[in-house]
């Protein structure tokens, strides 16, 4: 039997800070970001949860440096105790994929040693698309296992893209164990591009007993933004057609015409319309006592850290009484045009996995880990 502890639901905050940018999908060279300040900064600013990947490149390491970093103030860390780590199993590379159990426990393993801690709050199936059902049973039996007996792992769930999938894999994991997925994270599906996480999966992830569905990259990966997707050293990753690429850079434009920028208008619209849209499958901690979605953000720089908590902030003034402002109202006006301007591309999902992914046997050297 699972250990008591108390529901996800009632720990995980609100809002979580995403390291995928501590990679070099995103940026050049991650080292060279200001990780710790950011880290430090976010918790000084109230965000208490941060999200990472084995698939990451170095984000585990440079996330693990920055927690263990001592604050200017105090000259000691931040508790371990006042934020959450979160991070994946199971995707090793860009093809690469291992859910065995002998895999979970030396991932965790070493998950634990980057991340310099003693114990991960939340672990998910890292893109569970990619890999049998079978698999993905198998890995989260073991997740649950290592909570259980030593308790190195205090919640478990599953991470990918398809909403049907994701859908599809928590009433199967039910199905199956009798007991419900802590989290499912969808990722790029609840954006002004695609909003099939509250129309297709909300009401079945309730059904299926999941407790949170944190939404994530709620710039879909970086599509919505007026610079267009995002290429590091590791090229043109993105899984985006060229048609709907197109469609978010005369997006881009409409509102640069407007004087706005796309990647504004979209954080503040998710940020704002998933805290009710996702309240079912959301979080009361840091909710005033209501349940309100949980959603994950990403930056690369402090200025893109700081615009992000002001929005926030300002969103739950909002909310708590202030009543709706100007910026709430011109993000609302800009968000329905934008959605015009997608046209037949609002709620398009590529496929994932693509018609020409090939599964690759693991590479990495397992011994050294």
């Amino acid at each position: 039997m699972p250990k008591t502890q108390p529901p996800l639901s009632s720990v995980l905050p609100p809002l979580v800070f995403g390291t995928a940018t501590f990679n070099y999908q995103y940026n050049p060279d991650p080292f060279a970001l200001p990780s710790t300040l950011l880290v430090h900064r976010a918790l000084s600013s109230g965000i208490s949860a941060f999200d990472t990947s084995p698939y990451y490149g170095p984000s585990e390491s440079i996330l693990g440096a920055a927690l263990a970093a001592p604050t200017p103030t105090t000259h000691a860390p931040w508790p371990r105790a006042s934020y959450n780590i979160i991070t994946k199993v199971g995707r090793v590379a860009s093809a690469e994929f291992d859910y065995s159990p002998a895999w979970v426990r030396q991932s965790i393993a070493r998950s634990l040693e980057r991340l310099r801690t003693d114990y991960l709050d939340l672990v998910y199936c890292h893109d569970v698309e990619f890999v049998t059902p079978a698999e993905v049973l198998a890995a989260v039996r073991e997740l649950r296992r290592i909570r259980d007996e030593d308790g190195r792992v205090r919640y478990v769930g599953i991470s990918g893209y398809p909403v049907g999938v994701l859908c599809e894999l928590a009433e199967m994991i039910l199905r199956e164990t009798g007991e419900p997925l802590d989290a499912v994270q969808s990722y790029a599906n609840y954006t002004l591009q695609s909003t099939l996480l509250a129309s297709s999966g909300v009401a079945r992830f309730k059904q299926a007993g999941v407790d949170v569905v944190p939404n994530a990259s709620i710039l879909g990966m970086g599509l919505l933004r007026s610079q267009g997707v995002p290429a590091g050293t590791m090229g043109d990753w993105h899984p985006s057609p060229n048609g709907l690429r197109e469609a978010c850079g005369a997006a881009a434009k409409y509102c640069e015409d407007k004087n706005a920028k796309l990647e504004n208008v979209a954080t503040r619209w998710a940020l704002e319309t998933w805290l009710d849209e996702g309240a079912e499958v959301g979080t009361t901690s840091g909710g005033q006592g209501r349940r309100v979605g949980v959603s994950v953000i990403g930056v690369s720089n402090l200025p893109e850290l700081e615009e992000a908590v002001r929005v926030w902030k300002s969103i739950l003034a909002e909310r708590d009484g202030g009543g709706a402002s100007a910026e709430e109202a011109s993000t609302e006006g800009l968000a329905k045009g934008i959605r015009e301007v997608l046209g037949t591309w609002k709620d398009f999902a590529w496929d994932s996995p693509g018609c020409d992914f090939v599964r690759k046997e693991v590479t990495e050297n397992k011994e050294s880990i």
